[in-house]
């Protein structure tokens, strides 16, 4: 017999990372993040000055999901459609919403906007139209 489909829409998540963060403390977030929205994550985009964080290679294999990786450019260009700012983030990175610009960089609606856990932001985006 055939499991039925999951009635939440996938969803793309948009994470920022400090370097302190850890695993353990992103998998919670975007558990929490699938919780809030009513949607489920299917693939993680990060930016791509974090590339060599191990903490988001680990979630992503813990989670089973894919991991990718969006270029400055584009979250910059996603800035004016992302609803929340972080003077930290802009600070440290130069962009003033790092998990917001991550999820809405390749297109589609924000269906969750920033949420905060230890060292780790996460934001949720679907393609579907509003």
């Amino acid at each position: 017999m055939e499991k039925p489909a999951d009635p939440r829409s996938a969803a793309l998540a948009g994470i920022g990372a400090r370097p302190s963060a850890s695993a353990t403390d992103i998998v919670a977030l975007l558990r929490s993040a699938e919780a809030l929205s009513g949607h489920r994550i299917a693939r993680l985009m990060a930016p791509d000055f974090r590339r060599g964080l191990p903490a988001l290679a680990e979630a992503a294999s813990v989670l089973g999901l894919p991991l990718g990786f969006v270029a400055r450019d584009a979250i910059l260009a996603a800035q004016p459609r992302c609803p929340t700012r972080s003077d930290a983030a802009l600070e440290a990175t130069g962009i003033a919403s790092v998990a917001e610009g991550c999820a809405l960089a390749g297109g589609g609606r924000l269906v969750l906007p920033r949420i905060d856990g230890p060292g780790v932001t996460c934001a949720l985006a679907t393609d579907h139209p509003a």
